[in-house]
């Protein structure tokens, strides 16, 4: 009896921790590649780091606001929505309160948001147009994170650019990969869109071109093989490093 209790207690309590961490592993490469970027290229501030808890914890925020749009079941996801709300909130308004500058950005990201918003109500969350507004947001924070430190926002634009070629690349590749596996026409925008994105990384530097070689050569060899999502995930954290070392030693 004492050994069924002392299991069903691991057991509730992975369930608990579960029904607060969203099923979304790949999203914290994207959440926080940038901000590593952003804070090597700028120097940290000690703003910084309440902006990472608040980047951190909106996300969870918007994930179950989002669950909670897309269900129409706002009062499931009451708990998750109040413990992320609590936690934002704050760190949020001391990042404001030290650097009022963040705010010029505040329009843009309330209009991206807006699409998450419209593809959650729809239900249509996967859609490439929404995962591209994603993007958009986790690459933007490069200038939050510039205003932080007082850096004019065209100290980290050739980085803004690296990494949003490498981002929208991984969208499309990964729906190849998963989503739309066998889909020719996502593989010719996926390779298409490589082979573009290496063009722009090799006028920006040449030192960027072996890693967006490596990335275009993964979007036309690798949709060919059947990858386990755990695969495909361990393959993007690799590629993920290897971007983060290429754009600090390059940018």
């Amino acid at each position: 009896m004492a050994t069924a209790v002392t299991t069903a207690r691991p057991v509730n309590r992975r369930r608990r921790i579960r029904r607060f961490m969203p099923p979304q592993h790949g999203a914290w490469a994207m959440l926080l590649l940038p901000y590593v970027v952003g804070v090597a290229l700028v120097g940290p501030r000690w703003p910084h780091l309440p902006l990472l808890g608040a980047w951190l914890a909106g996300y969870l925020l918007s994930y179950y606001a989002f669950q909670a749009i897309k269900t129409r079941r706002p009062r499931r996801f009451a708990d998750q929505l109040l413990a992320y709300g609590l936690g934002t909130a704050p760190l949020a308004a001391t990042v404001v309160l030290a650097r009022p500058a963040v705010l010029w950005y505040a329009p843009i990201y309330a209009a991206l948001l807006a699409v998450n918003v419209g593809y959650a109500w729809s239900r249509r969350e996967r859609a490439l147009l929404n995962d591209l507004a994603s993007v958009a947001q986790s690459c933007l924070l490069l200038f939050i994170v510039a205003a932080i430190a007082e850096m004019p926002p065209a100290r980290v634009v050739p980085a803004f650019v690296t990494l949003l070629l490498y981002l929208v690349g991984t969208v499309c590749y990964v729906k190849t990969m998963i989503r739309e596996r066998g889909n020719a026409r996502y593989n010719r925008l996926s390779v298409g869109f490589h082979l573009a994105a290496l063009a722009v990384a090799a006028w920006l530097d040449a030192l960027l071109v072996p890693v967006f070689l490596l990335l275009l050569i993964r979007a036309g060899v690798l949709p060919a093989r059947r990858l386990r999502p755990a695969q495909v995930g361990a393959i993007e954290i690799v590629c993920s490093l290897l971007v983060l070392v290429v754009v600090l030693i390059a940018l």
